[in-house]
């Protein structure tokens, strides 16, 4: 199964490069790139030597040749590609926020004309499994939304207010250096943005409300000073009080068959460079509180992106993502 990636520079591009080189079936043969045209992956990509041949091109839409593109390139620059790779037969994942969103919710938060909108699945498989399966097209999850979902998701019917507080490694910034990513402005420090305005909230509401939930839902991120990971704690205000043993067992019922969900103390490093993500509950009546644990570049973003293809294309979902977290 041949596998074109659309802005292969990055670190989510590395991510998907490093991960499918352990598929059974799909093989990357096109890496994109504007600006490095020609340039080996294993300039850019060190750690991938010896797992690849290739070079990034830059090829013309209708010359790219794949069975899957996975669109790693950033929002408003992957709404030019996806519709023209569809109507070529190529199953499309979009890692952008392009089709994450209703239009016109998208074009308020993002501030921006949507030039080629259609609805798409979204591709958080453990809520949305059954619209994944051998659709054509899906929209990756934000990283935030996946960690805080997953968090919330079994008891957002029961709940009038969720908070989420998330704790983000500085890889999900990208790999252009800005002064917020600078070291000197990380290192030793704990720093919160967009206190109130995050884009990925919307995501947060859609899919809680997806659940039933008329909850209000509030989101602050922070950044951390760590490469890989996002720590998220969801303050769950609830309706009517549950006890630790209720609340426990309804997590534990709503993941018991989900592979990549784990009940378990959560610890970045346990899932570092995995799609799995952990969590925990503990509650003291009305209020129930989450932690989750992912890998921001694999279960939020290019593990859960190899997820959903392997749904689209009818291979087993843990095809390529069975690889543990690199604890210590």
């Amino acid at each position: 199964m041949k596998i074109a990636i659309i802005g292969a520079s990055g670190y989510a591009g590395g991510e998907l490069i490093r991960l499918l080189a352990c598929h059974s079936t799909a093989e990357v043969t096109c890496a994109t790139s504007r600006k490095l045209a020609g340039t080996p992956l294993d300039q850019i990509h060190p750690h991938l030597k010896g797992f690849t041949n290739l070079a990034f091109e830059n090829p013309a839409i209708d010359a790219i040749d794949a069975d899957v593109a996975f669109l790693a390139v950033p929002h408003t620059a992957a709404m030019t590609y996806a519709g023209p790779l569809l109507s070529r037969g190529i199953r499309v994942v979009d890692l952008s926020a392009d089709y994450r969103l209703p239009r016109d919710v998208y074009e308020t938060v993002y501030g921006v004309t949507h030039s080629d909108y259609f609805p798409a699945p979204y591709g958080l498989v453990e809520l949305h499994r059954n619209e994944c399966i051998n659709a054509k097209f899906v929209a990756n999850p934000g990283c935030f939304p996946t960690g805080a979902t997953l968090a919330a998701a079994p008891l957002a019917k029961y709940a009038h207010t969720v908070i989420f507080d998330s704790k983000t490694g500085v890889s999900g910034a990208g790999d252009n250096p800005s002064a917020t990513t600078h070291y000197p402005n990380v290192g030793d420090n704990v720093g919160p943005y967009k206190w109130t305005t995050h884009r990925h909230l919307a995501e947060m509401k859609q899919e809680l409300g997806t659940l039933g939930s008329k909850a209000k839902v509030y989101f602050t991120p922070h950044l951390v000073p760590v490469n890989r990971g996002i720590l998220t704690t969801a303050h769950i205000l609830l309706n009517e009080p549950l006890e630790q043993k209720e609340v426990e067992k309804i997590y534990r019922d709503f993941y018991q068959n989900e592979y990549f969900v784990r009940y378990q103390k959560p610890i970045l490093a346990a899932v570092r460079g995995s799609n799995f993500c952990d969590l925990m509950v503990e509650s003291e009546g009305l209020r129930v509180v989450v932690v989750s644990a992912i890998d921001n570049l694999v279960k939020g973003a290019s593990g859960q992106a190899i997820q959903n293809m392997n749904l689209m294309c009818g291979l087993n979902e843990q095809d390529g993502l069975t690889g543990a977290g690199m604890l210590p």
